[in-house]
């Protein structure tokens, strides 16, 4: 049987010893998989070590675990990808959140375009954000990443695209020249642009352009938001990263 993978944030050190999980830890090994003292786990605070260690305690306020020294476990793409996503409705922006972590995405901007579907904003958007950063620390438990990617506050399509940032800047587009396989190698950093299901707008494509922006093609087929942008991801990480 495969042993749990738990997060425990670094803001409590791991060094080895008994500790108390934090709220969020206890509740998912307490609660939902009710595991019992003398069963095992392994925490991993997003630090890129990995600690074994043996439940102690459960009760319903509170797990106590004996943990052993950390190991070094480094499971990051060398490929650095920065996803900004044109926020979709309900379950399907949580898929792309939840797969796009899988592929190793380290960024994820949600972002708002004329096109957007997602109208939230004040706590409801706050509450949305801290949602989406609970499915990526469980995509990374489930998946053995042990660095947590971020996924920062929403902002608009505009703000995003005037950020200063070094590496290769990508917009998906149906009618673009380029393909990923005709990118340059080597390649390092990525900054993937993927917009709405109605996609962006004329007005909004030729300012990506002016940030310099190249567009790229996928292939012949209009594929779904969340189809795209873990498309493009699988074939970065493919030609770029640590897939296949």
């Amino acid at each position: 049987m495969r042993i749990p993978r738990i997060f425990h944030p670094a803001t409590v050190p791991l060094t080895g010893g008994d500790i108390e999980l934090s709220d969020d830890a206890a509740n998912h090994v307490g609660r939902v998989l009710r595991m019992n003292p003398g069963e095992a786990v392994q925490l991993f605070d997003g630090s890129n070590h990995v600690f074994a260690a043996e439940i102690l305690s459960v009760s319903k306020k509170q797990v106590i675990v004996r943990t052993q020294p950390g190991v070094w476990q480094d499971k990051e793409s060398p490929l650095h990808l920065h996803l900004g996503q044109v926020m979709s409705r309900g379950e399907k922006m949580e898929f792309t959140v939840q797969k796009s972590i899988e592929l190793g995405v380290n960024v994820i901007t949600p972002l708002f375009s004329e096109r957007c579907g997602v109208k939230l904003d004040g706590e409801r958007l706050e509450k949305k954000i801290a949602q989406w950063q609970k499915i990526a620390i469980a995509a990374c438990e489930q998946c053995g990443r042990n660095k947590i990617p971020e996924i920062r506050p929403a902002m608009s399509l505009d703000a995003w695209c005037t950020e200063h940032d070094e590496a290769l800047k990508l917009n998906l587009h149906p009618r673009a020249k380029h393909s990923i396989n005709t990118l340059p190698a080597p390649l390092s950093r990525v900054r993937l642009l993927i917009g709405p299901e109605g996609g962006l707008s004329a007005d909004e494509i030729a300012m990506t352009a002016q940030h310099h922006f190249t567009d790229i093609l996928l292939g012949p087929r209009v594929l779904r938001t969340e189809t795209t942008a873990l498309t493009a991801i699988t074939a970065l990480q493919v030609r770029f990263g640590d897939v296949g």
